[in-house]
């Protein structure tokens, strides 16, 4: 197709039942297009379009608190679609081309920088320390209490002591990107109305009055015996790669979109449904041991079920359970390859 500004993987909600499901989006210059995936292909006519002439992109988008990386776009004709990426660079990517909302968006990110040692699942998990954590205590607005919650000057506060920052406006930037991130969230008026209709550079109120609590996803969550047999471990790692990919069940064997998230020290690779909020892997393994390679493009490899060919590639755990995935490119499938070999 000629004039493809960009294409891949995004999470669209449907709009008569308000599910999530993965679809495959291809921008041009005045439309954006997306197509209903069979199996491991997206199917030969798209599904919709969406006209871009006049239309708003809402970002971050208010609606869904627990989905920090939706997009809305809201067409001439007063249509909104609800689009969700894999991360915020991705996001970002989509609408360069819209200069307003390209600076915008970039405009809080380039600002500070976290050192490459300190990932914001650290910070957050010193904030739920018992002992040296951020205080949450009760807090009334309107006459509305909320507990368990924290003023935006207590957050500024904590982040300074804590050394994680030098200043006030490196505080309240960090706070912006937990923030966009989804690991705390606005509560009451004051905090909710700064979020909606600031900037990304001015989402976070350094004030006494602004109340924030943690969000749902970031709560710890210890409850059933398969988030206890998650060891915290495996996800303290710095992530390296994340993306969309196809991945074959183990079982039926059908090909579905999943998020995959690369991590080193100690490097894991896992998996995320995302058209669930749950921000919890469905799956992982450790790299130690493991091997990767291509598989051919021409015909079916073995082990390969259903109506699917082109840019897979095969990972084989040191138990011996293989994994077949499925990159949108092969220079996708090549820049993944290349990522786990450094890490196995």
């Amino acid at each position: 197709m000629s004039g493809v500004l960009k294409e891949g993987f995004l999470i669209k909600r449907g709009h008569i039942v308000h599910n999530w499901k993965a679809r495959w989006f291809v921008l041009l210059q005045d439309k954006l297009l997306y197509y209903k995936l069979n199996g491991g292909r997206k199917e030969h006519s798209p599904k919709g379009r969406i006209i871009l002439d006049g239309c708003v992109i809402t970002c971050p988008c208010l609606e869904y608190e627990n989905r920090q990386l939706v997009i809305k776009l809201k067409t001439k004709t007063n249509t909104e679609y609800f689009l969700e990426s894999c991360s915020r660079e991705e996001r970002d990517s989509w609408f360069a081309g819209h200069p307003a909302q390209a600076q915008q968006l970039h405009r809080m990110k380039n600002s500070f920088k976290l050192p490459s040692n300190i990932s914001l699942n650290h910070i957050v998990d010193k904030m739920h320390d018992n002992s040296n954590g951020i205080k949450l205590t009760p807090n009334t607005e309107q006459g509305n209490t909320y507990k368990e919650s924290f003023t935006g000057s207590a957050l500024v506060d904590w982040l300074i002591s804590s050394n994680f920052v030098a200043s006030r406006y490196e505080a309240g930037t960090l706070s912006s990107m937990l923030i966009d991130e989804n690991f705390i969230k606005p509560v009451g008026a004051r905090s909710t109305e700064a979020m909606r209709n600031g900037d990304l550079s001015e989402q976070f109120l350094d004030d006494s009055t602004a109340l924030y609590m943690f969000a749902e996803s970031s709560k710890r969550k210890l409850s059933s015996k398969e988030e206890l047999s998650l060891h915290i471990l495996e996800l303290s790692g710095t992530i390296i790669k994340q993306g969309y990919l196809v991945k074959q069940g183990h079982k039926r064997k059908n090909w579905k979109v999943r998020r995959f998230v690369l991590r080193a020290d100690p490097a894991f690779l896992h998996y995320y449904d995302p058209t669930k909020e749950e921000n919890r892997p469905v799956g992982g393994f450790s790299l130690r041991g493991c091997l990767v390679s291509a598989l051919e493009d021409n015909g079916v490899p073995s082990g390969v079920k259903g109506n699917v060919q082109g840019n897979l590639f095969k990972i084989i755990t040191k138990n011996d359970i293989h994994y077949y995935i499925q990159a949108s490119s092969k220079a996708e499938r090549a820049q993944w390859i290349e990522a786990i070999k450094r890490l196995t």
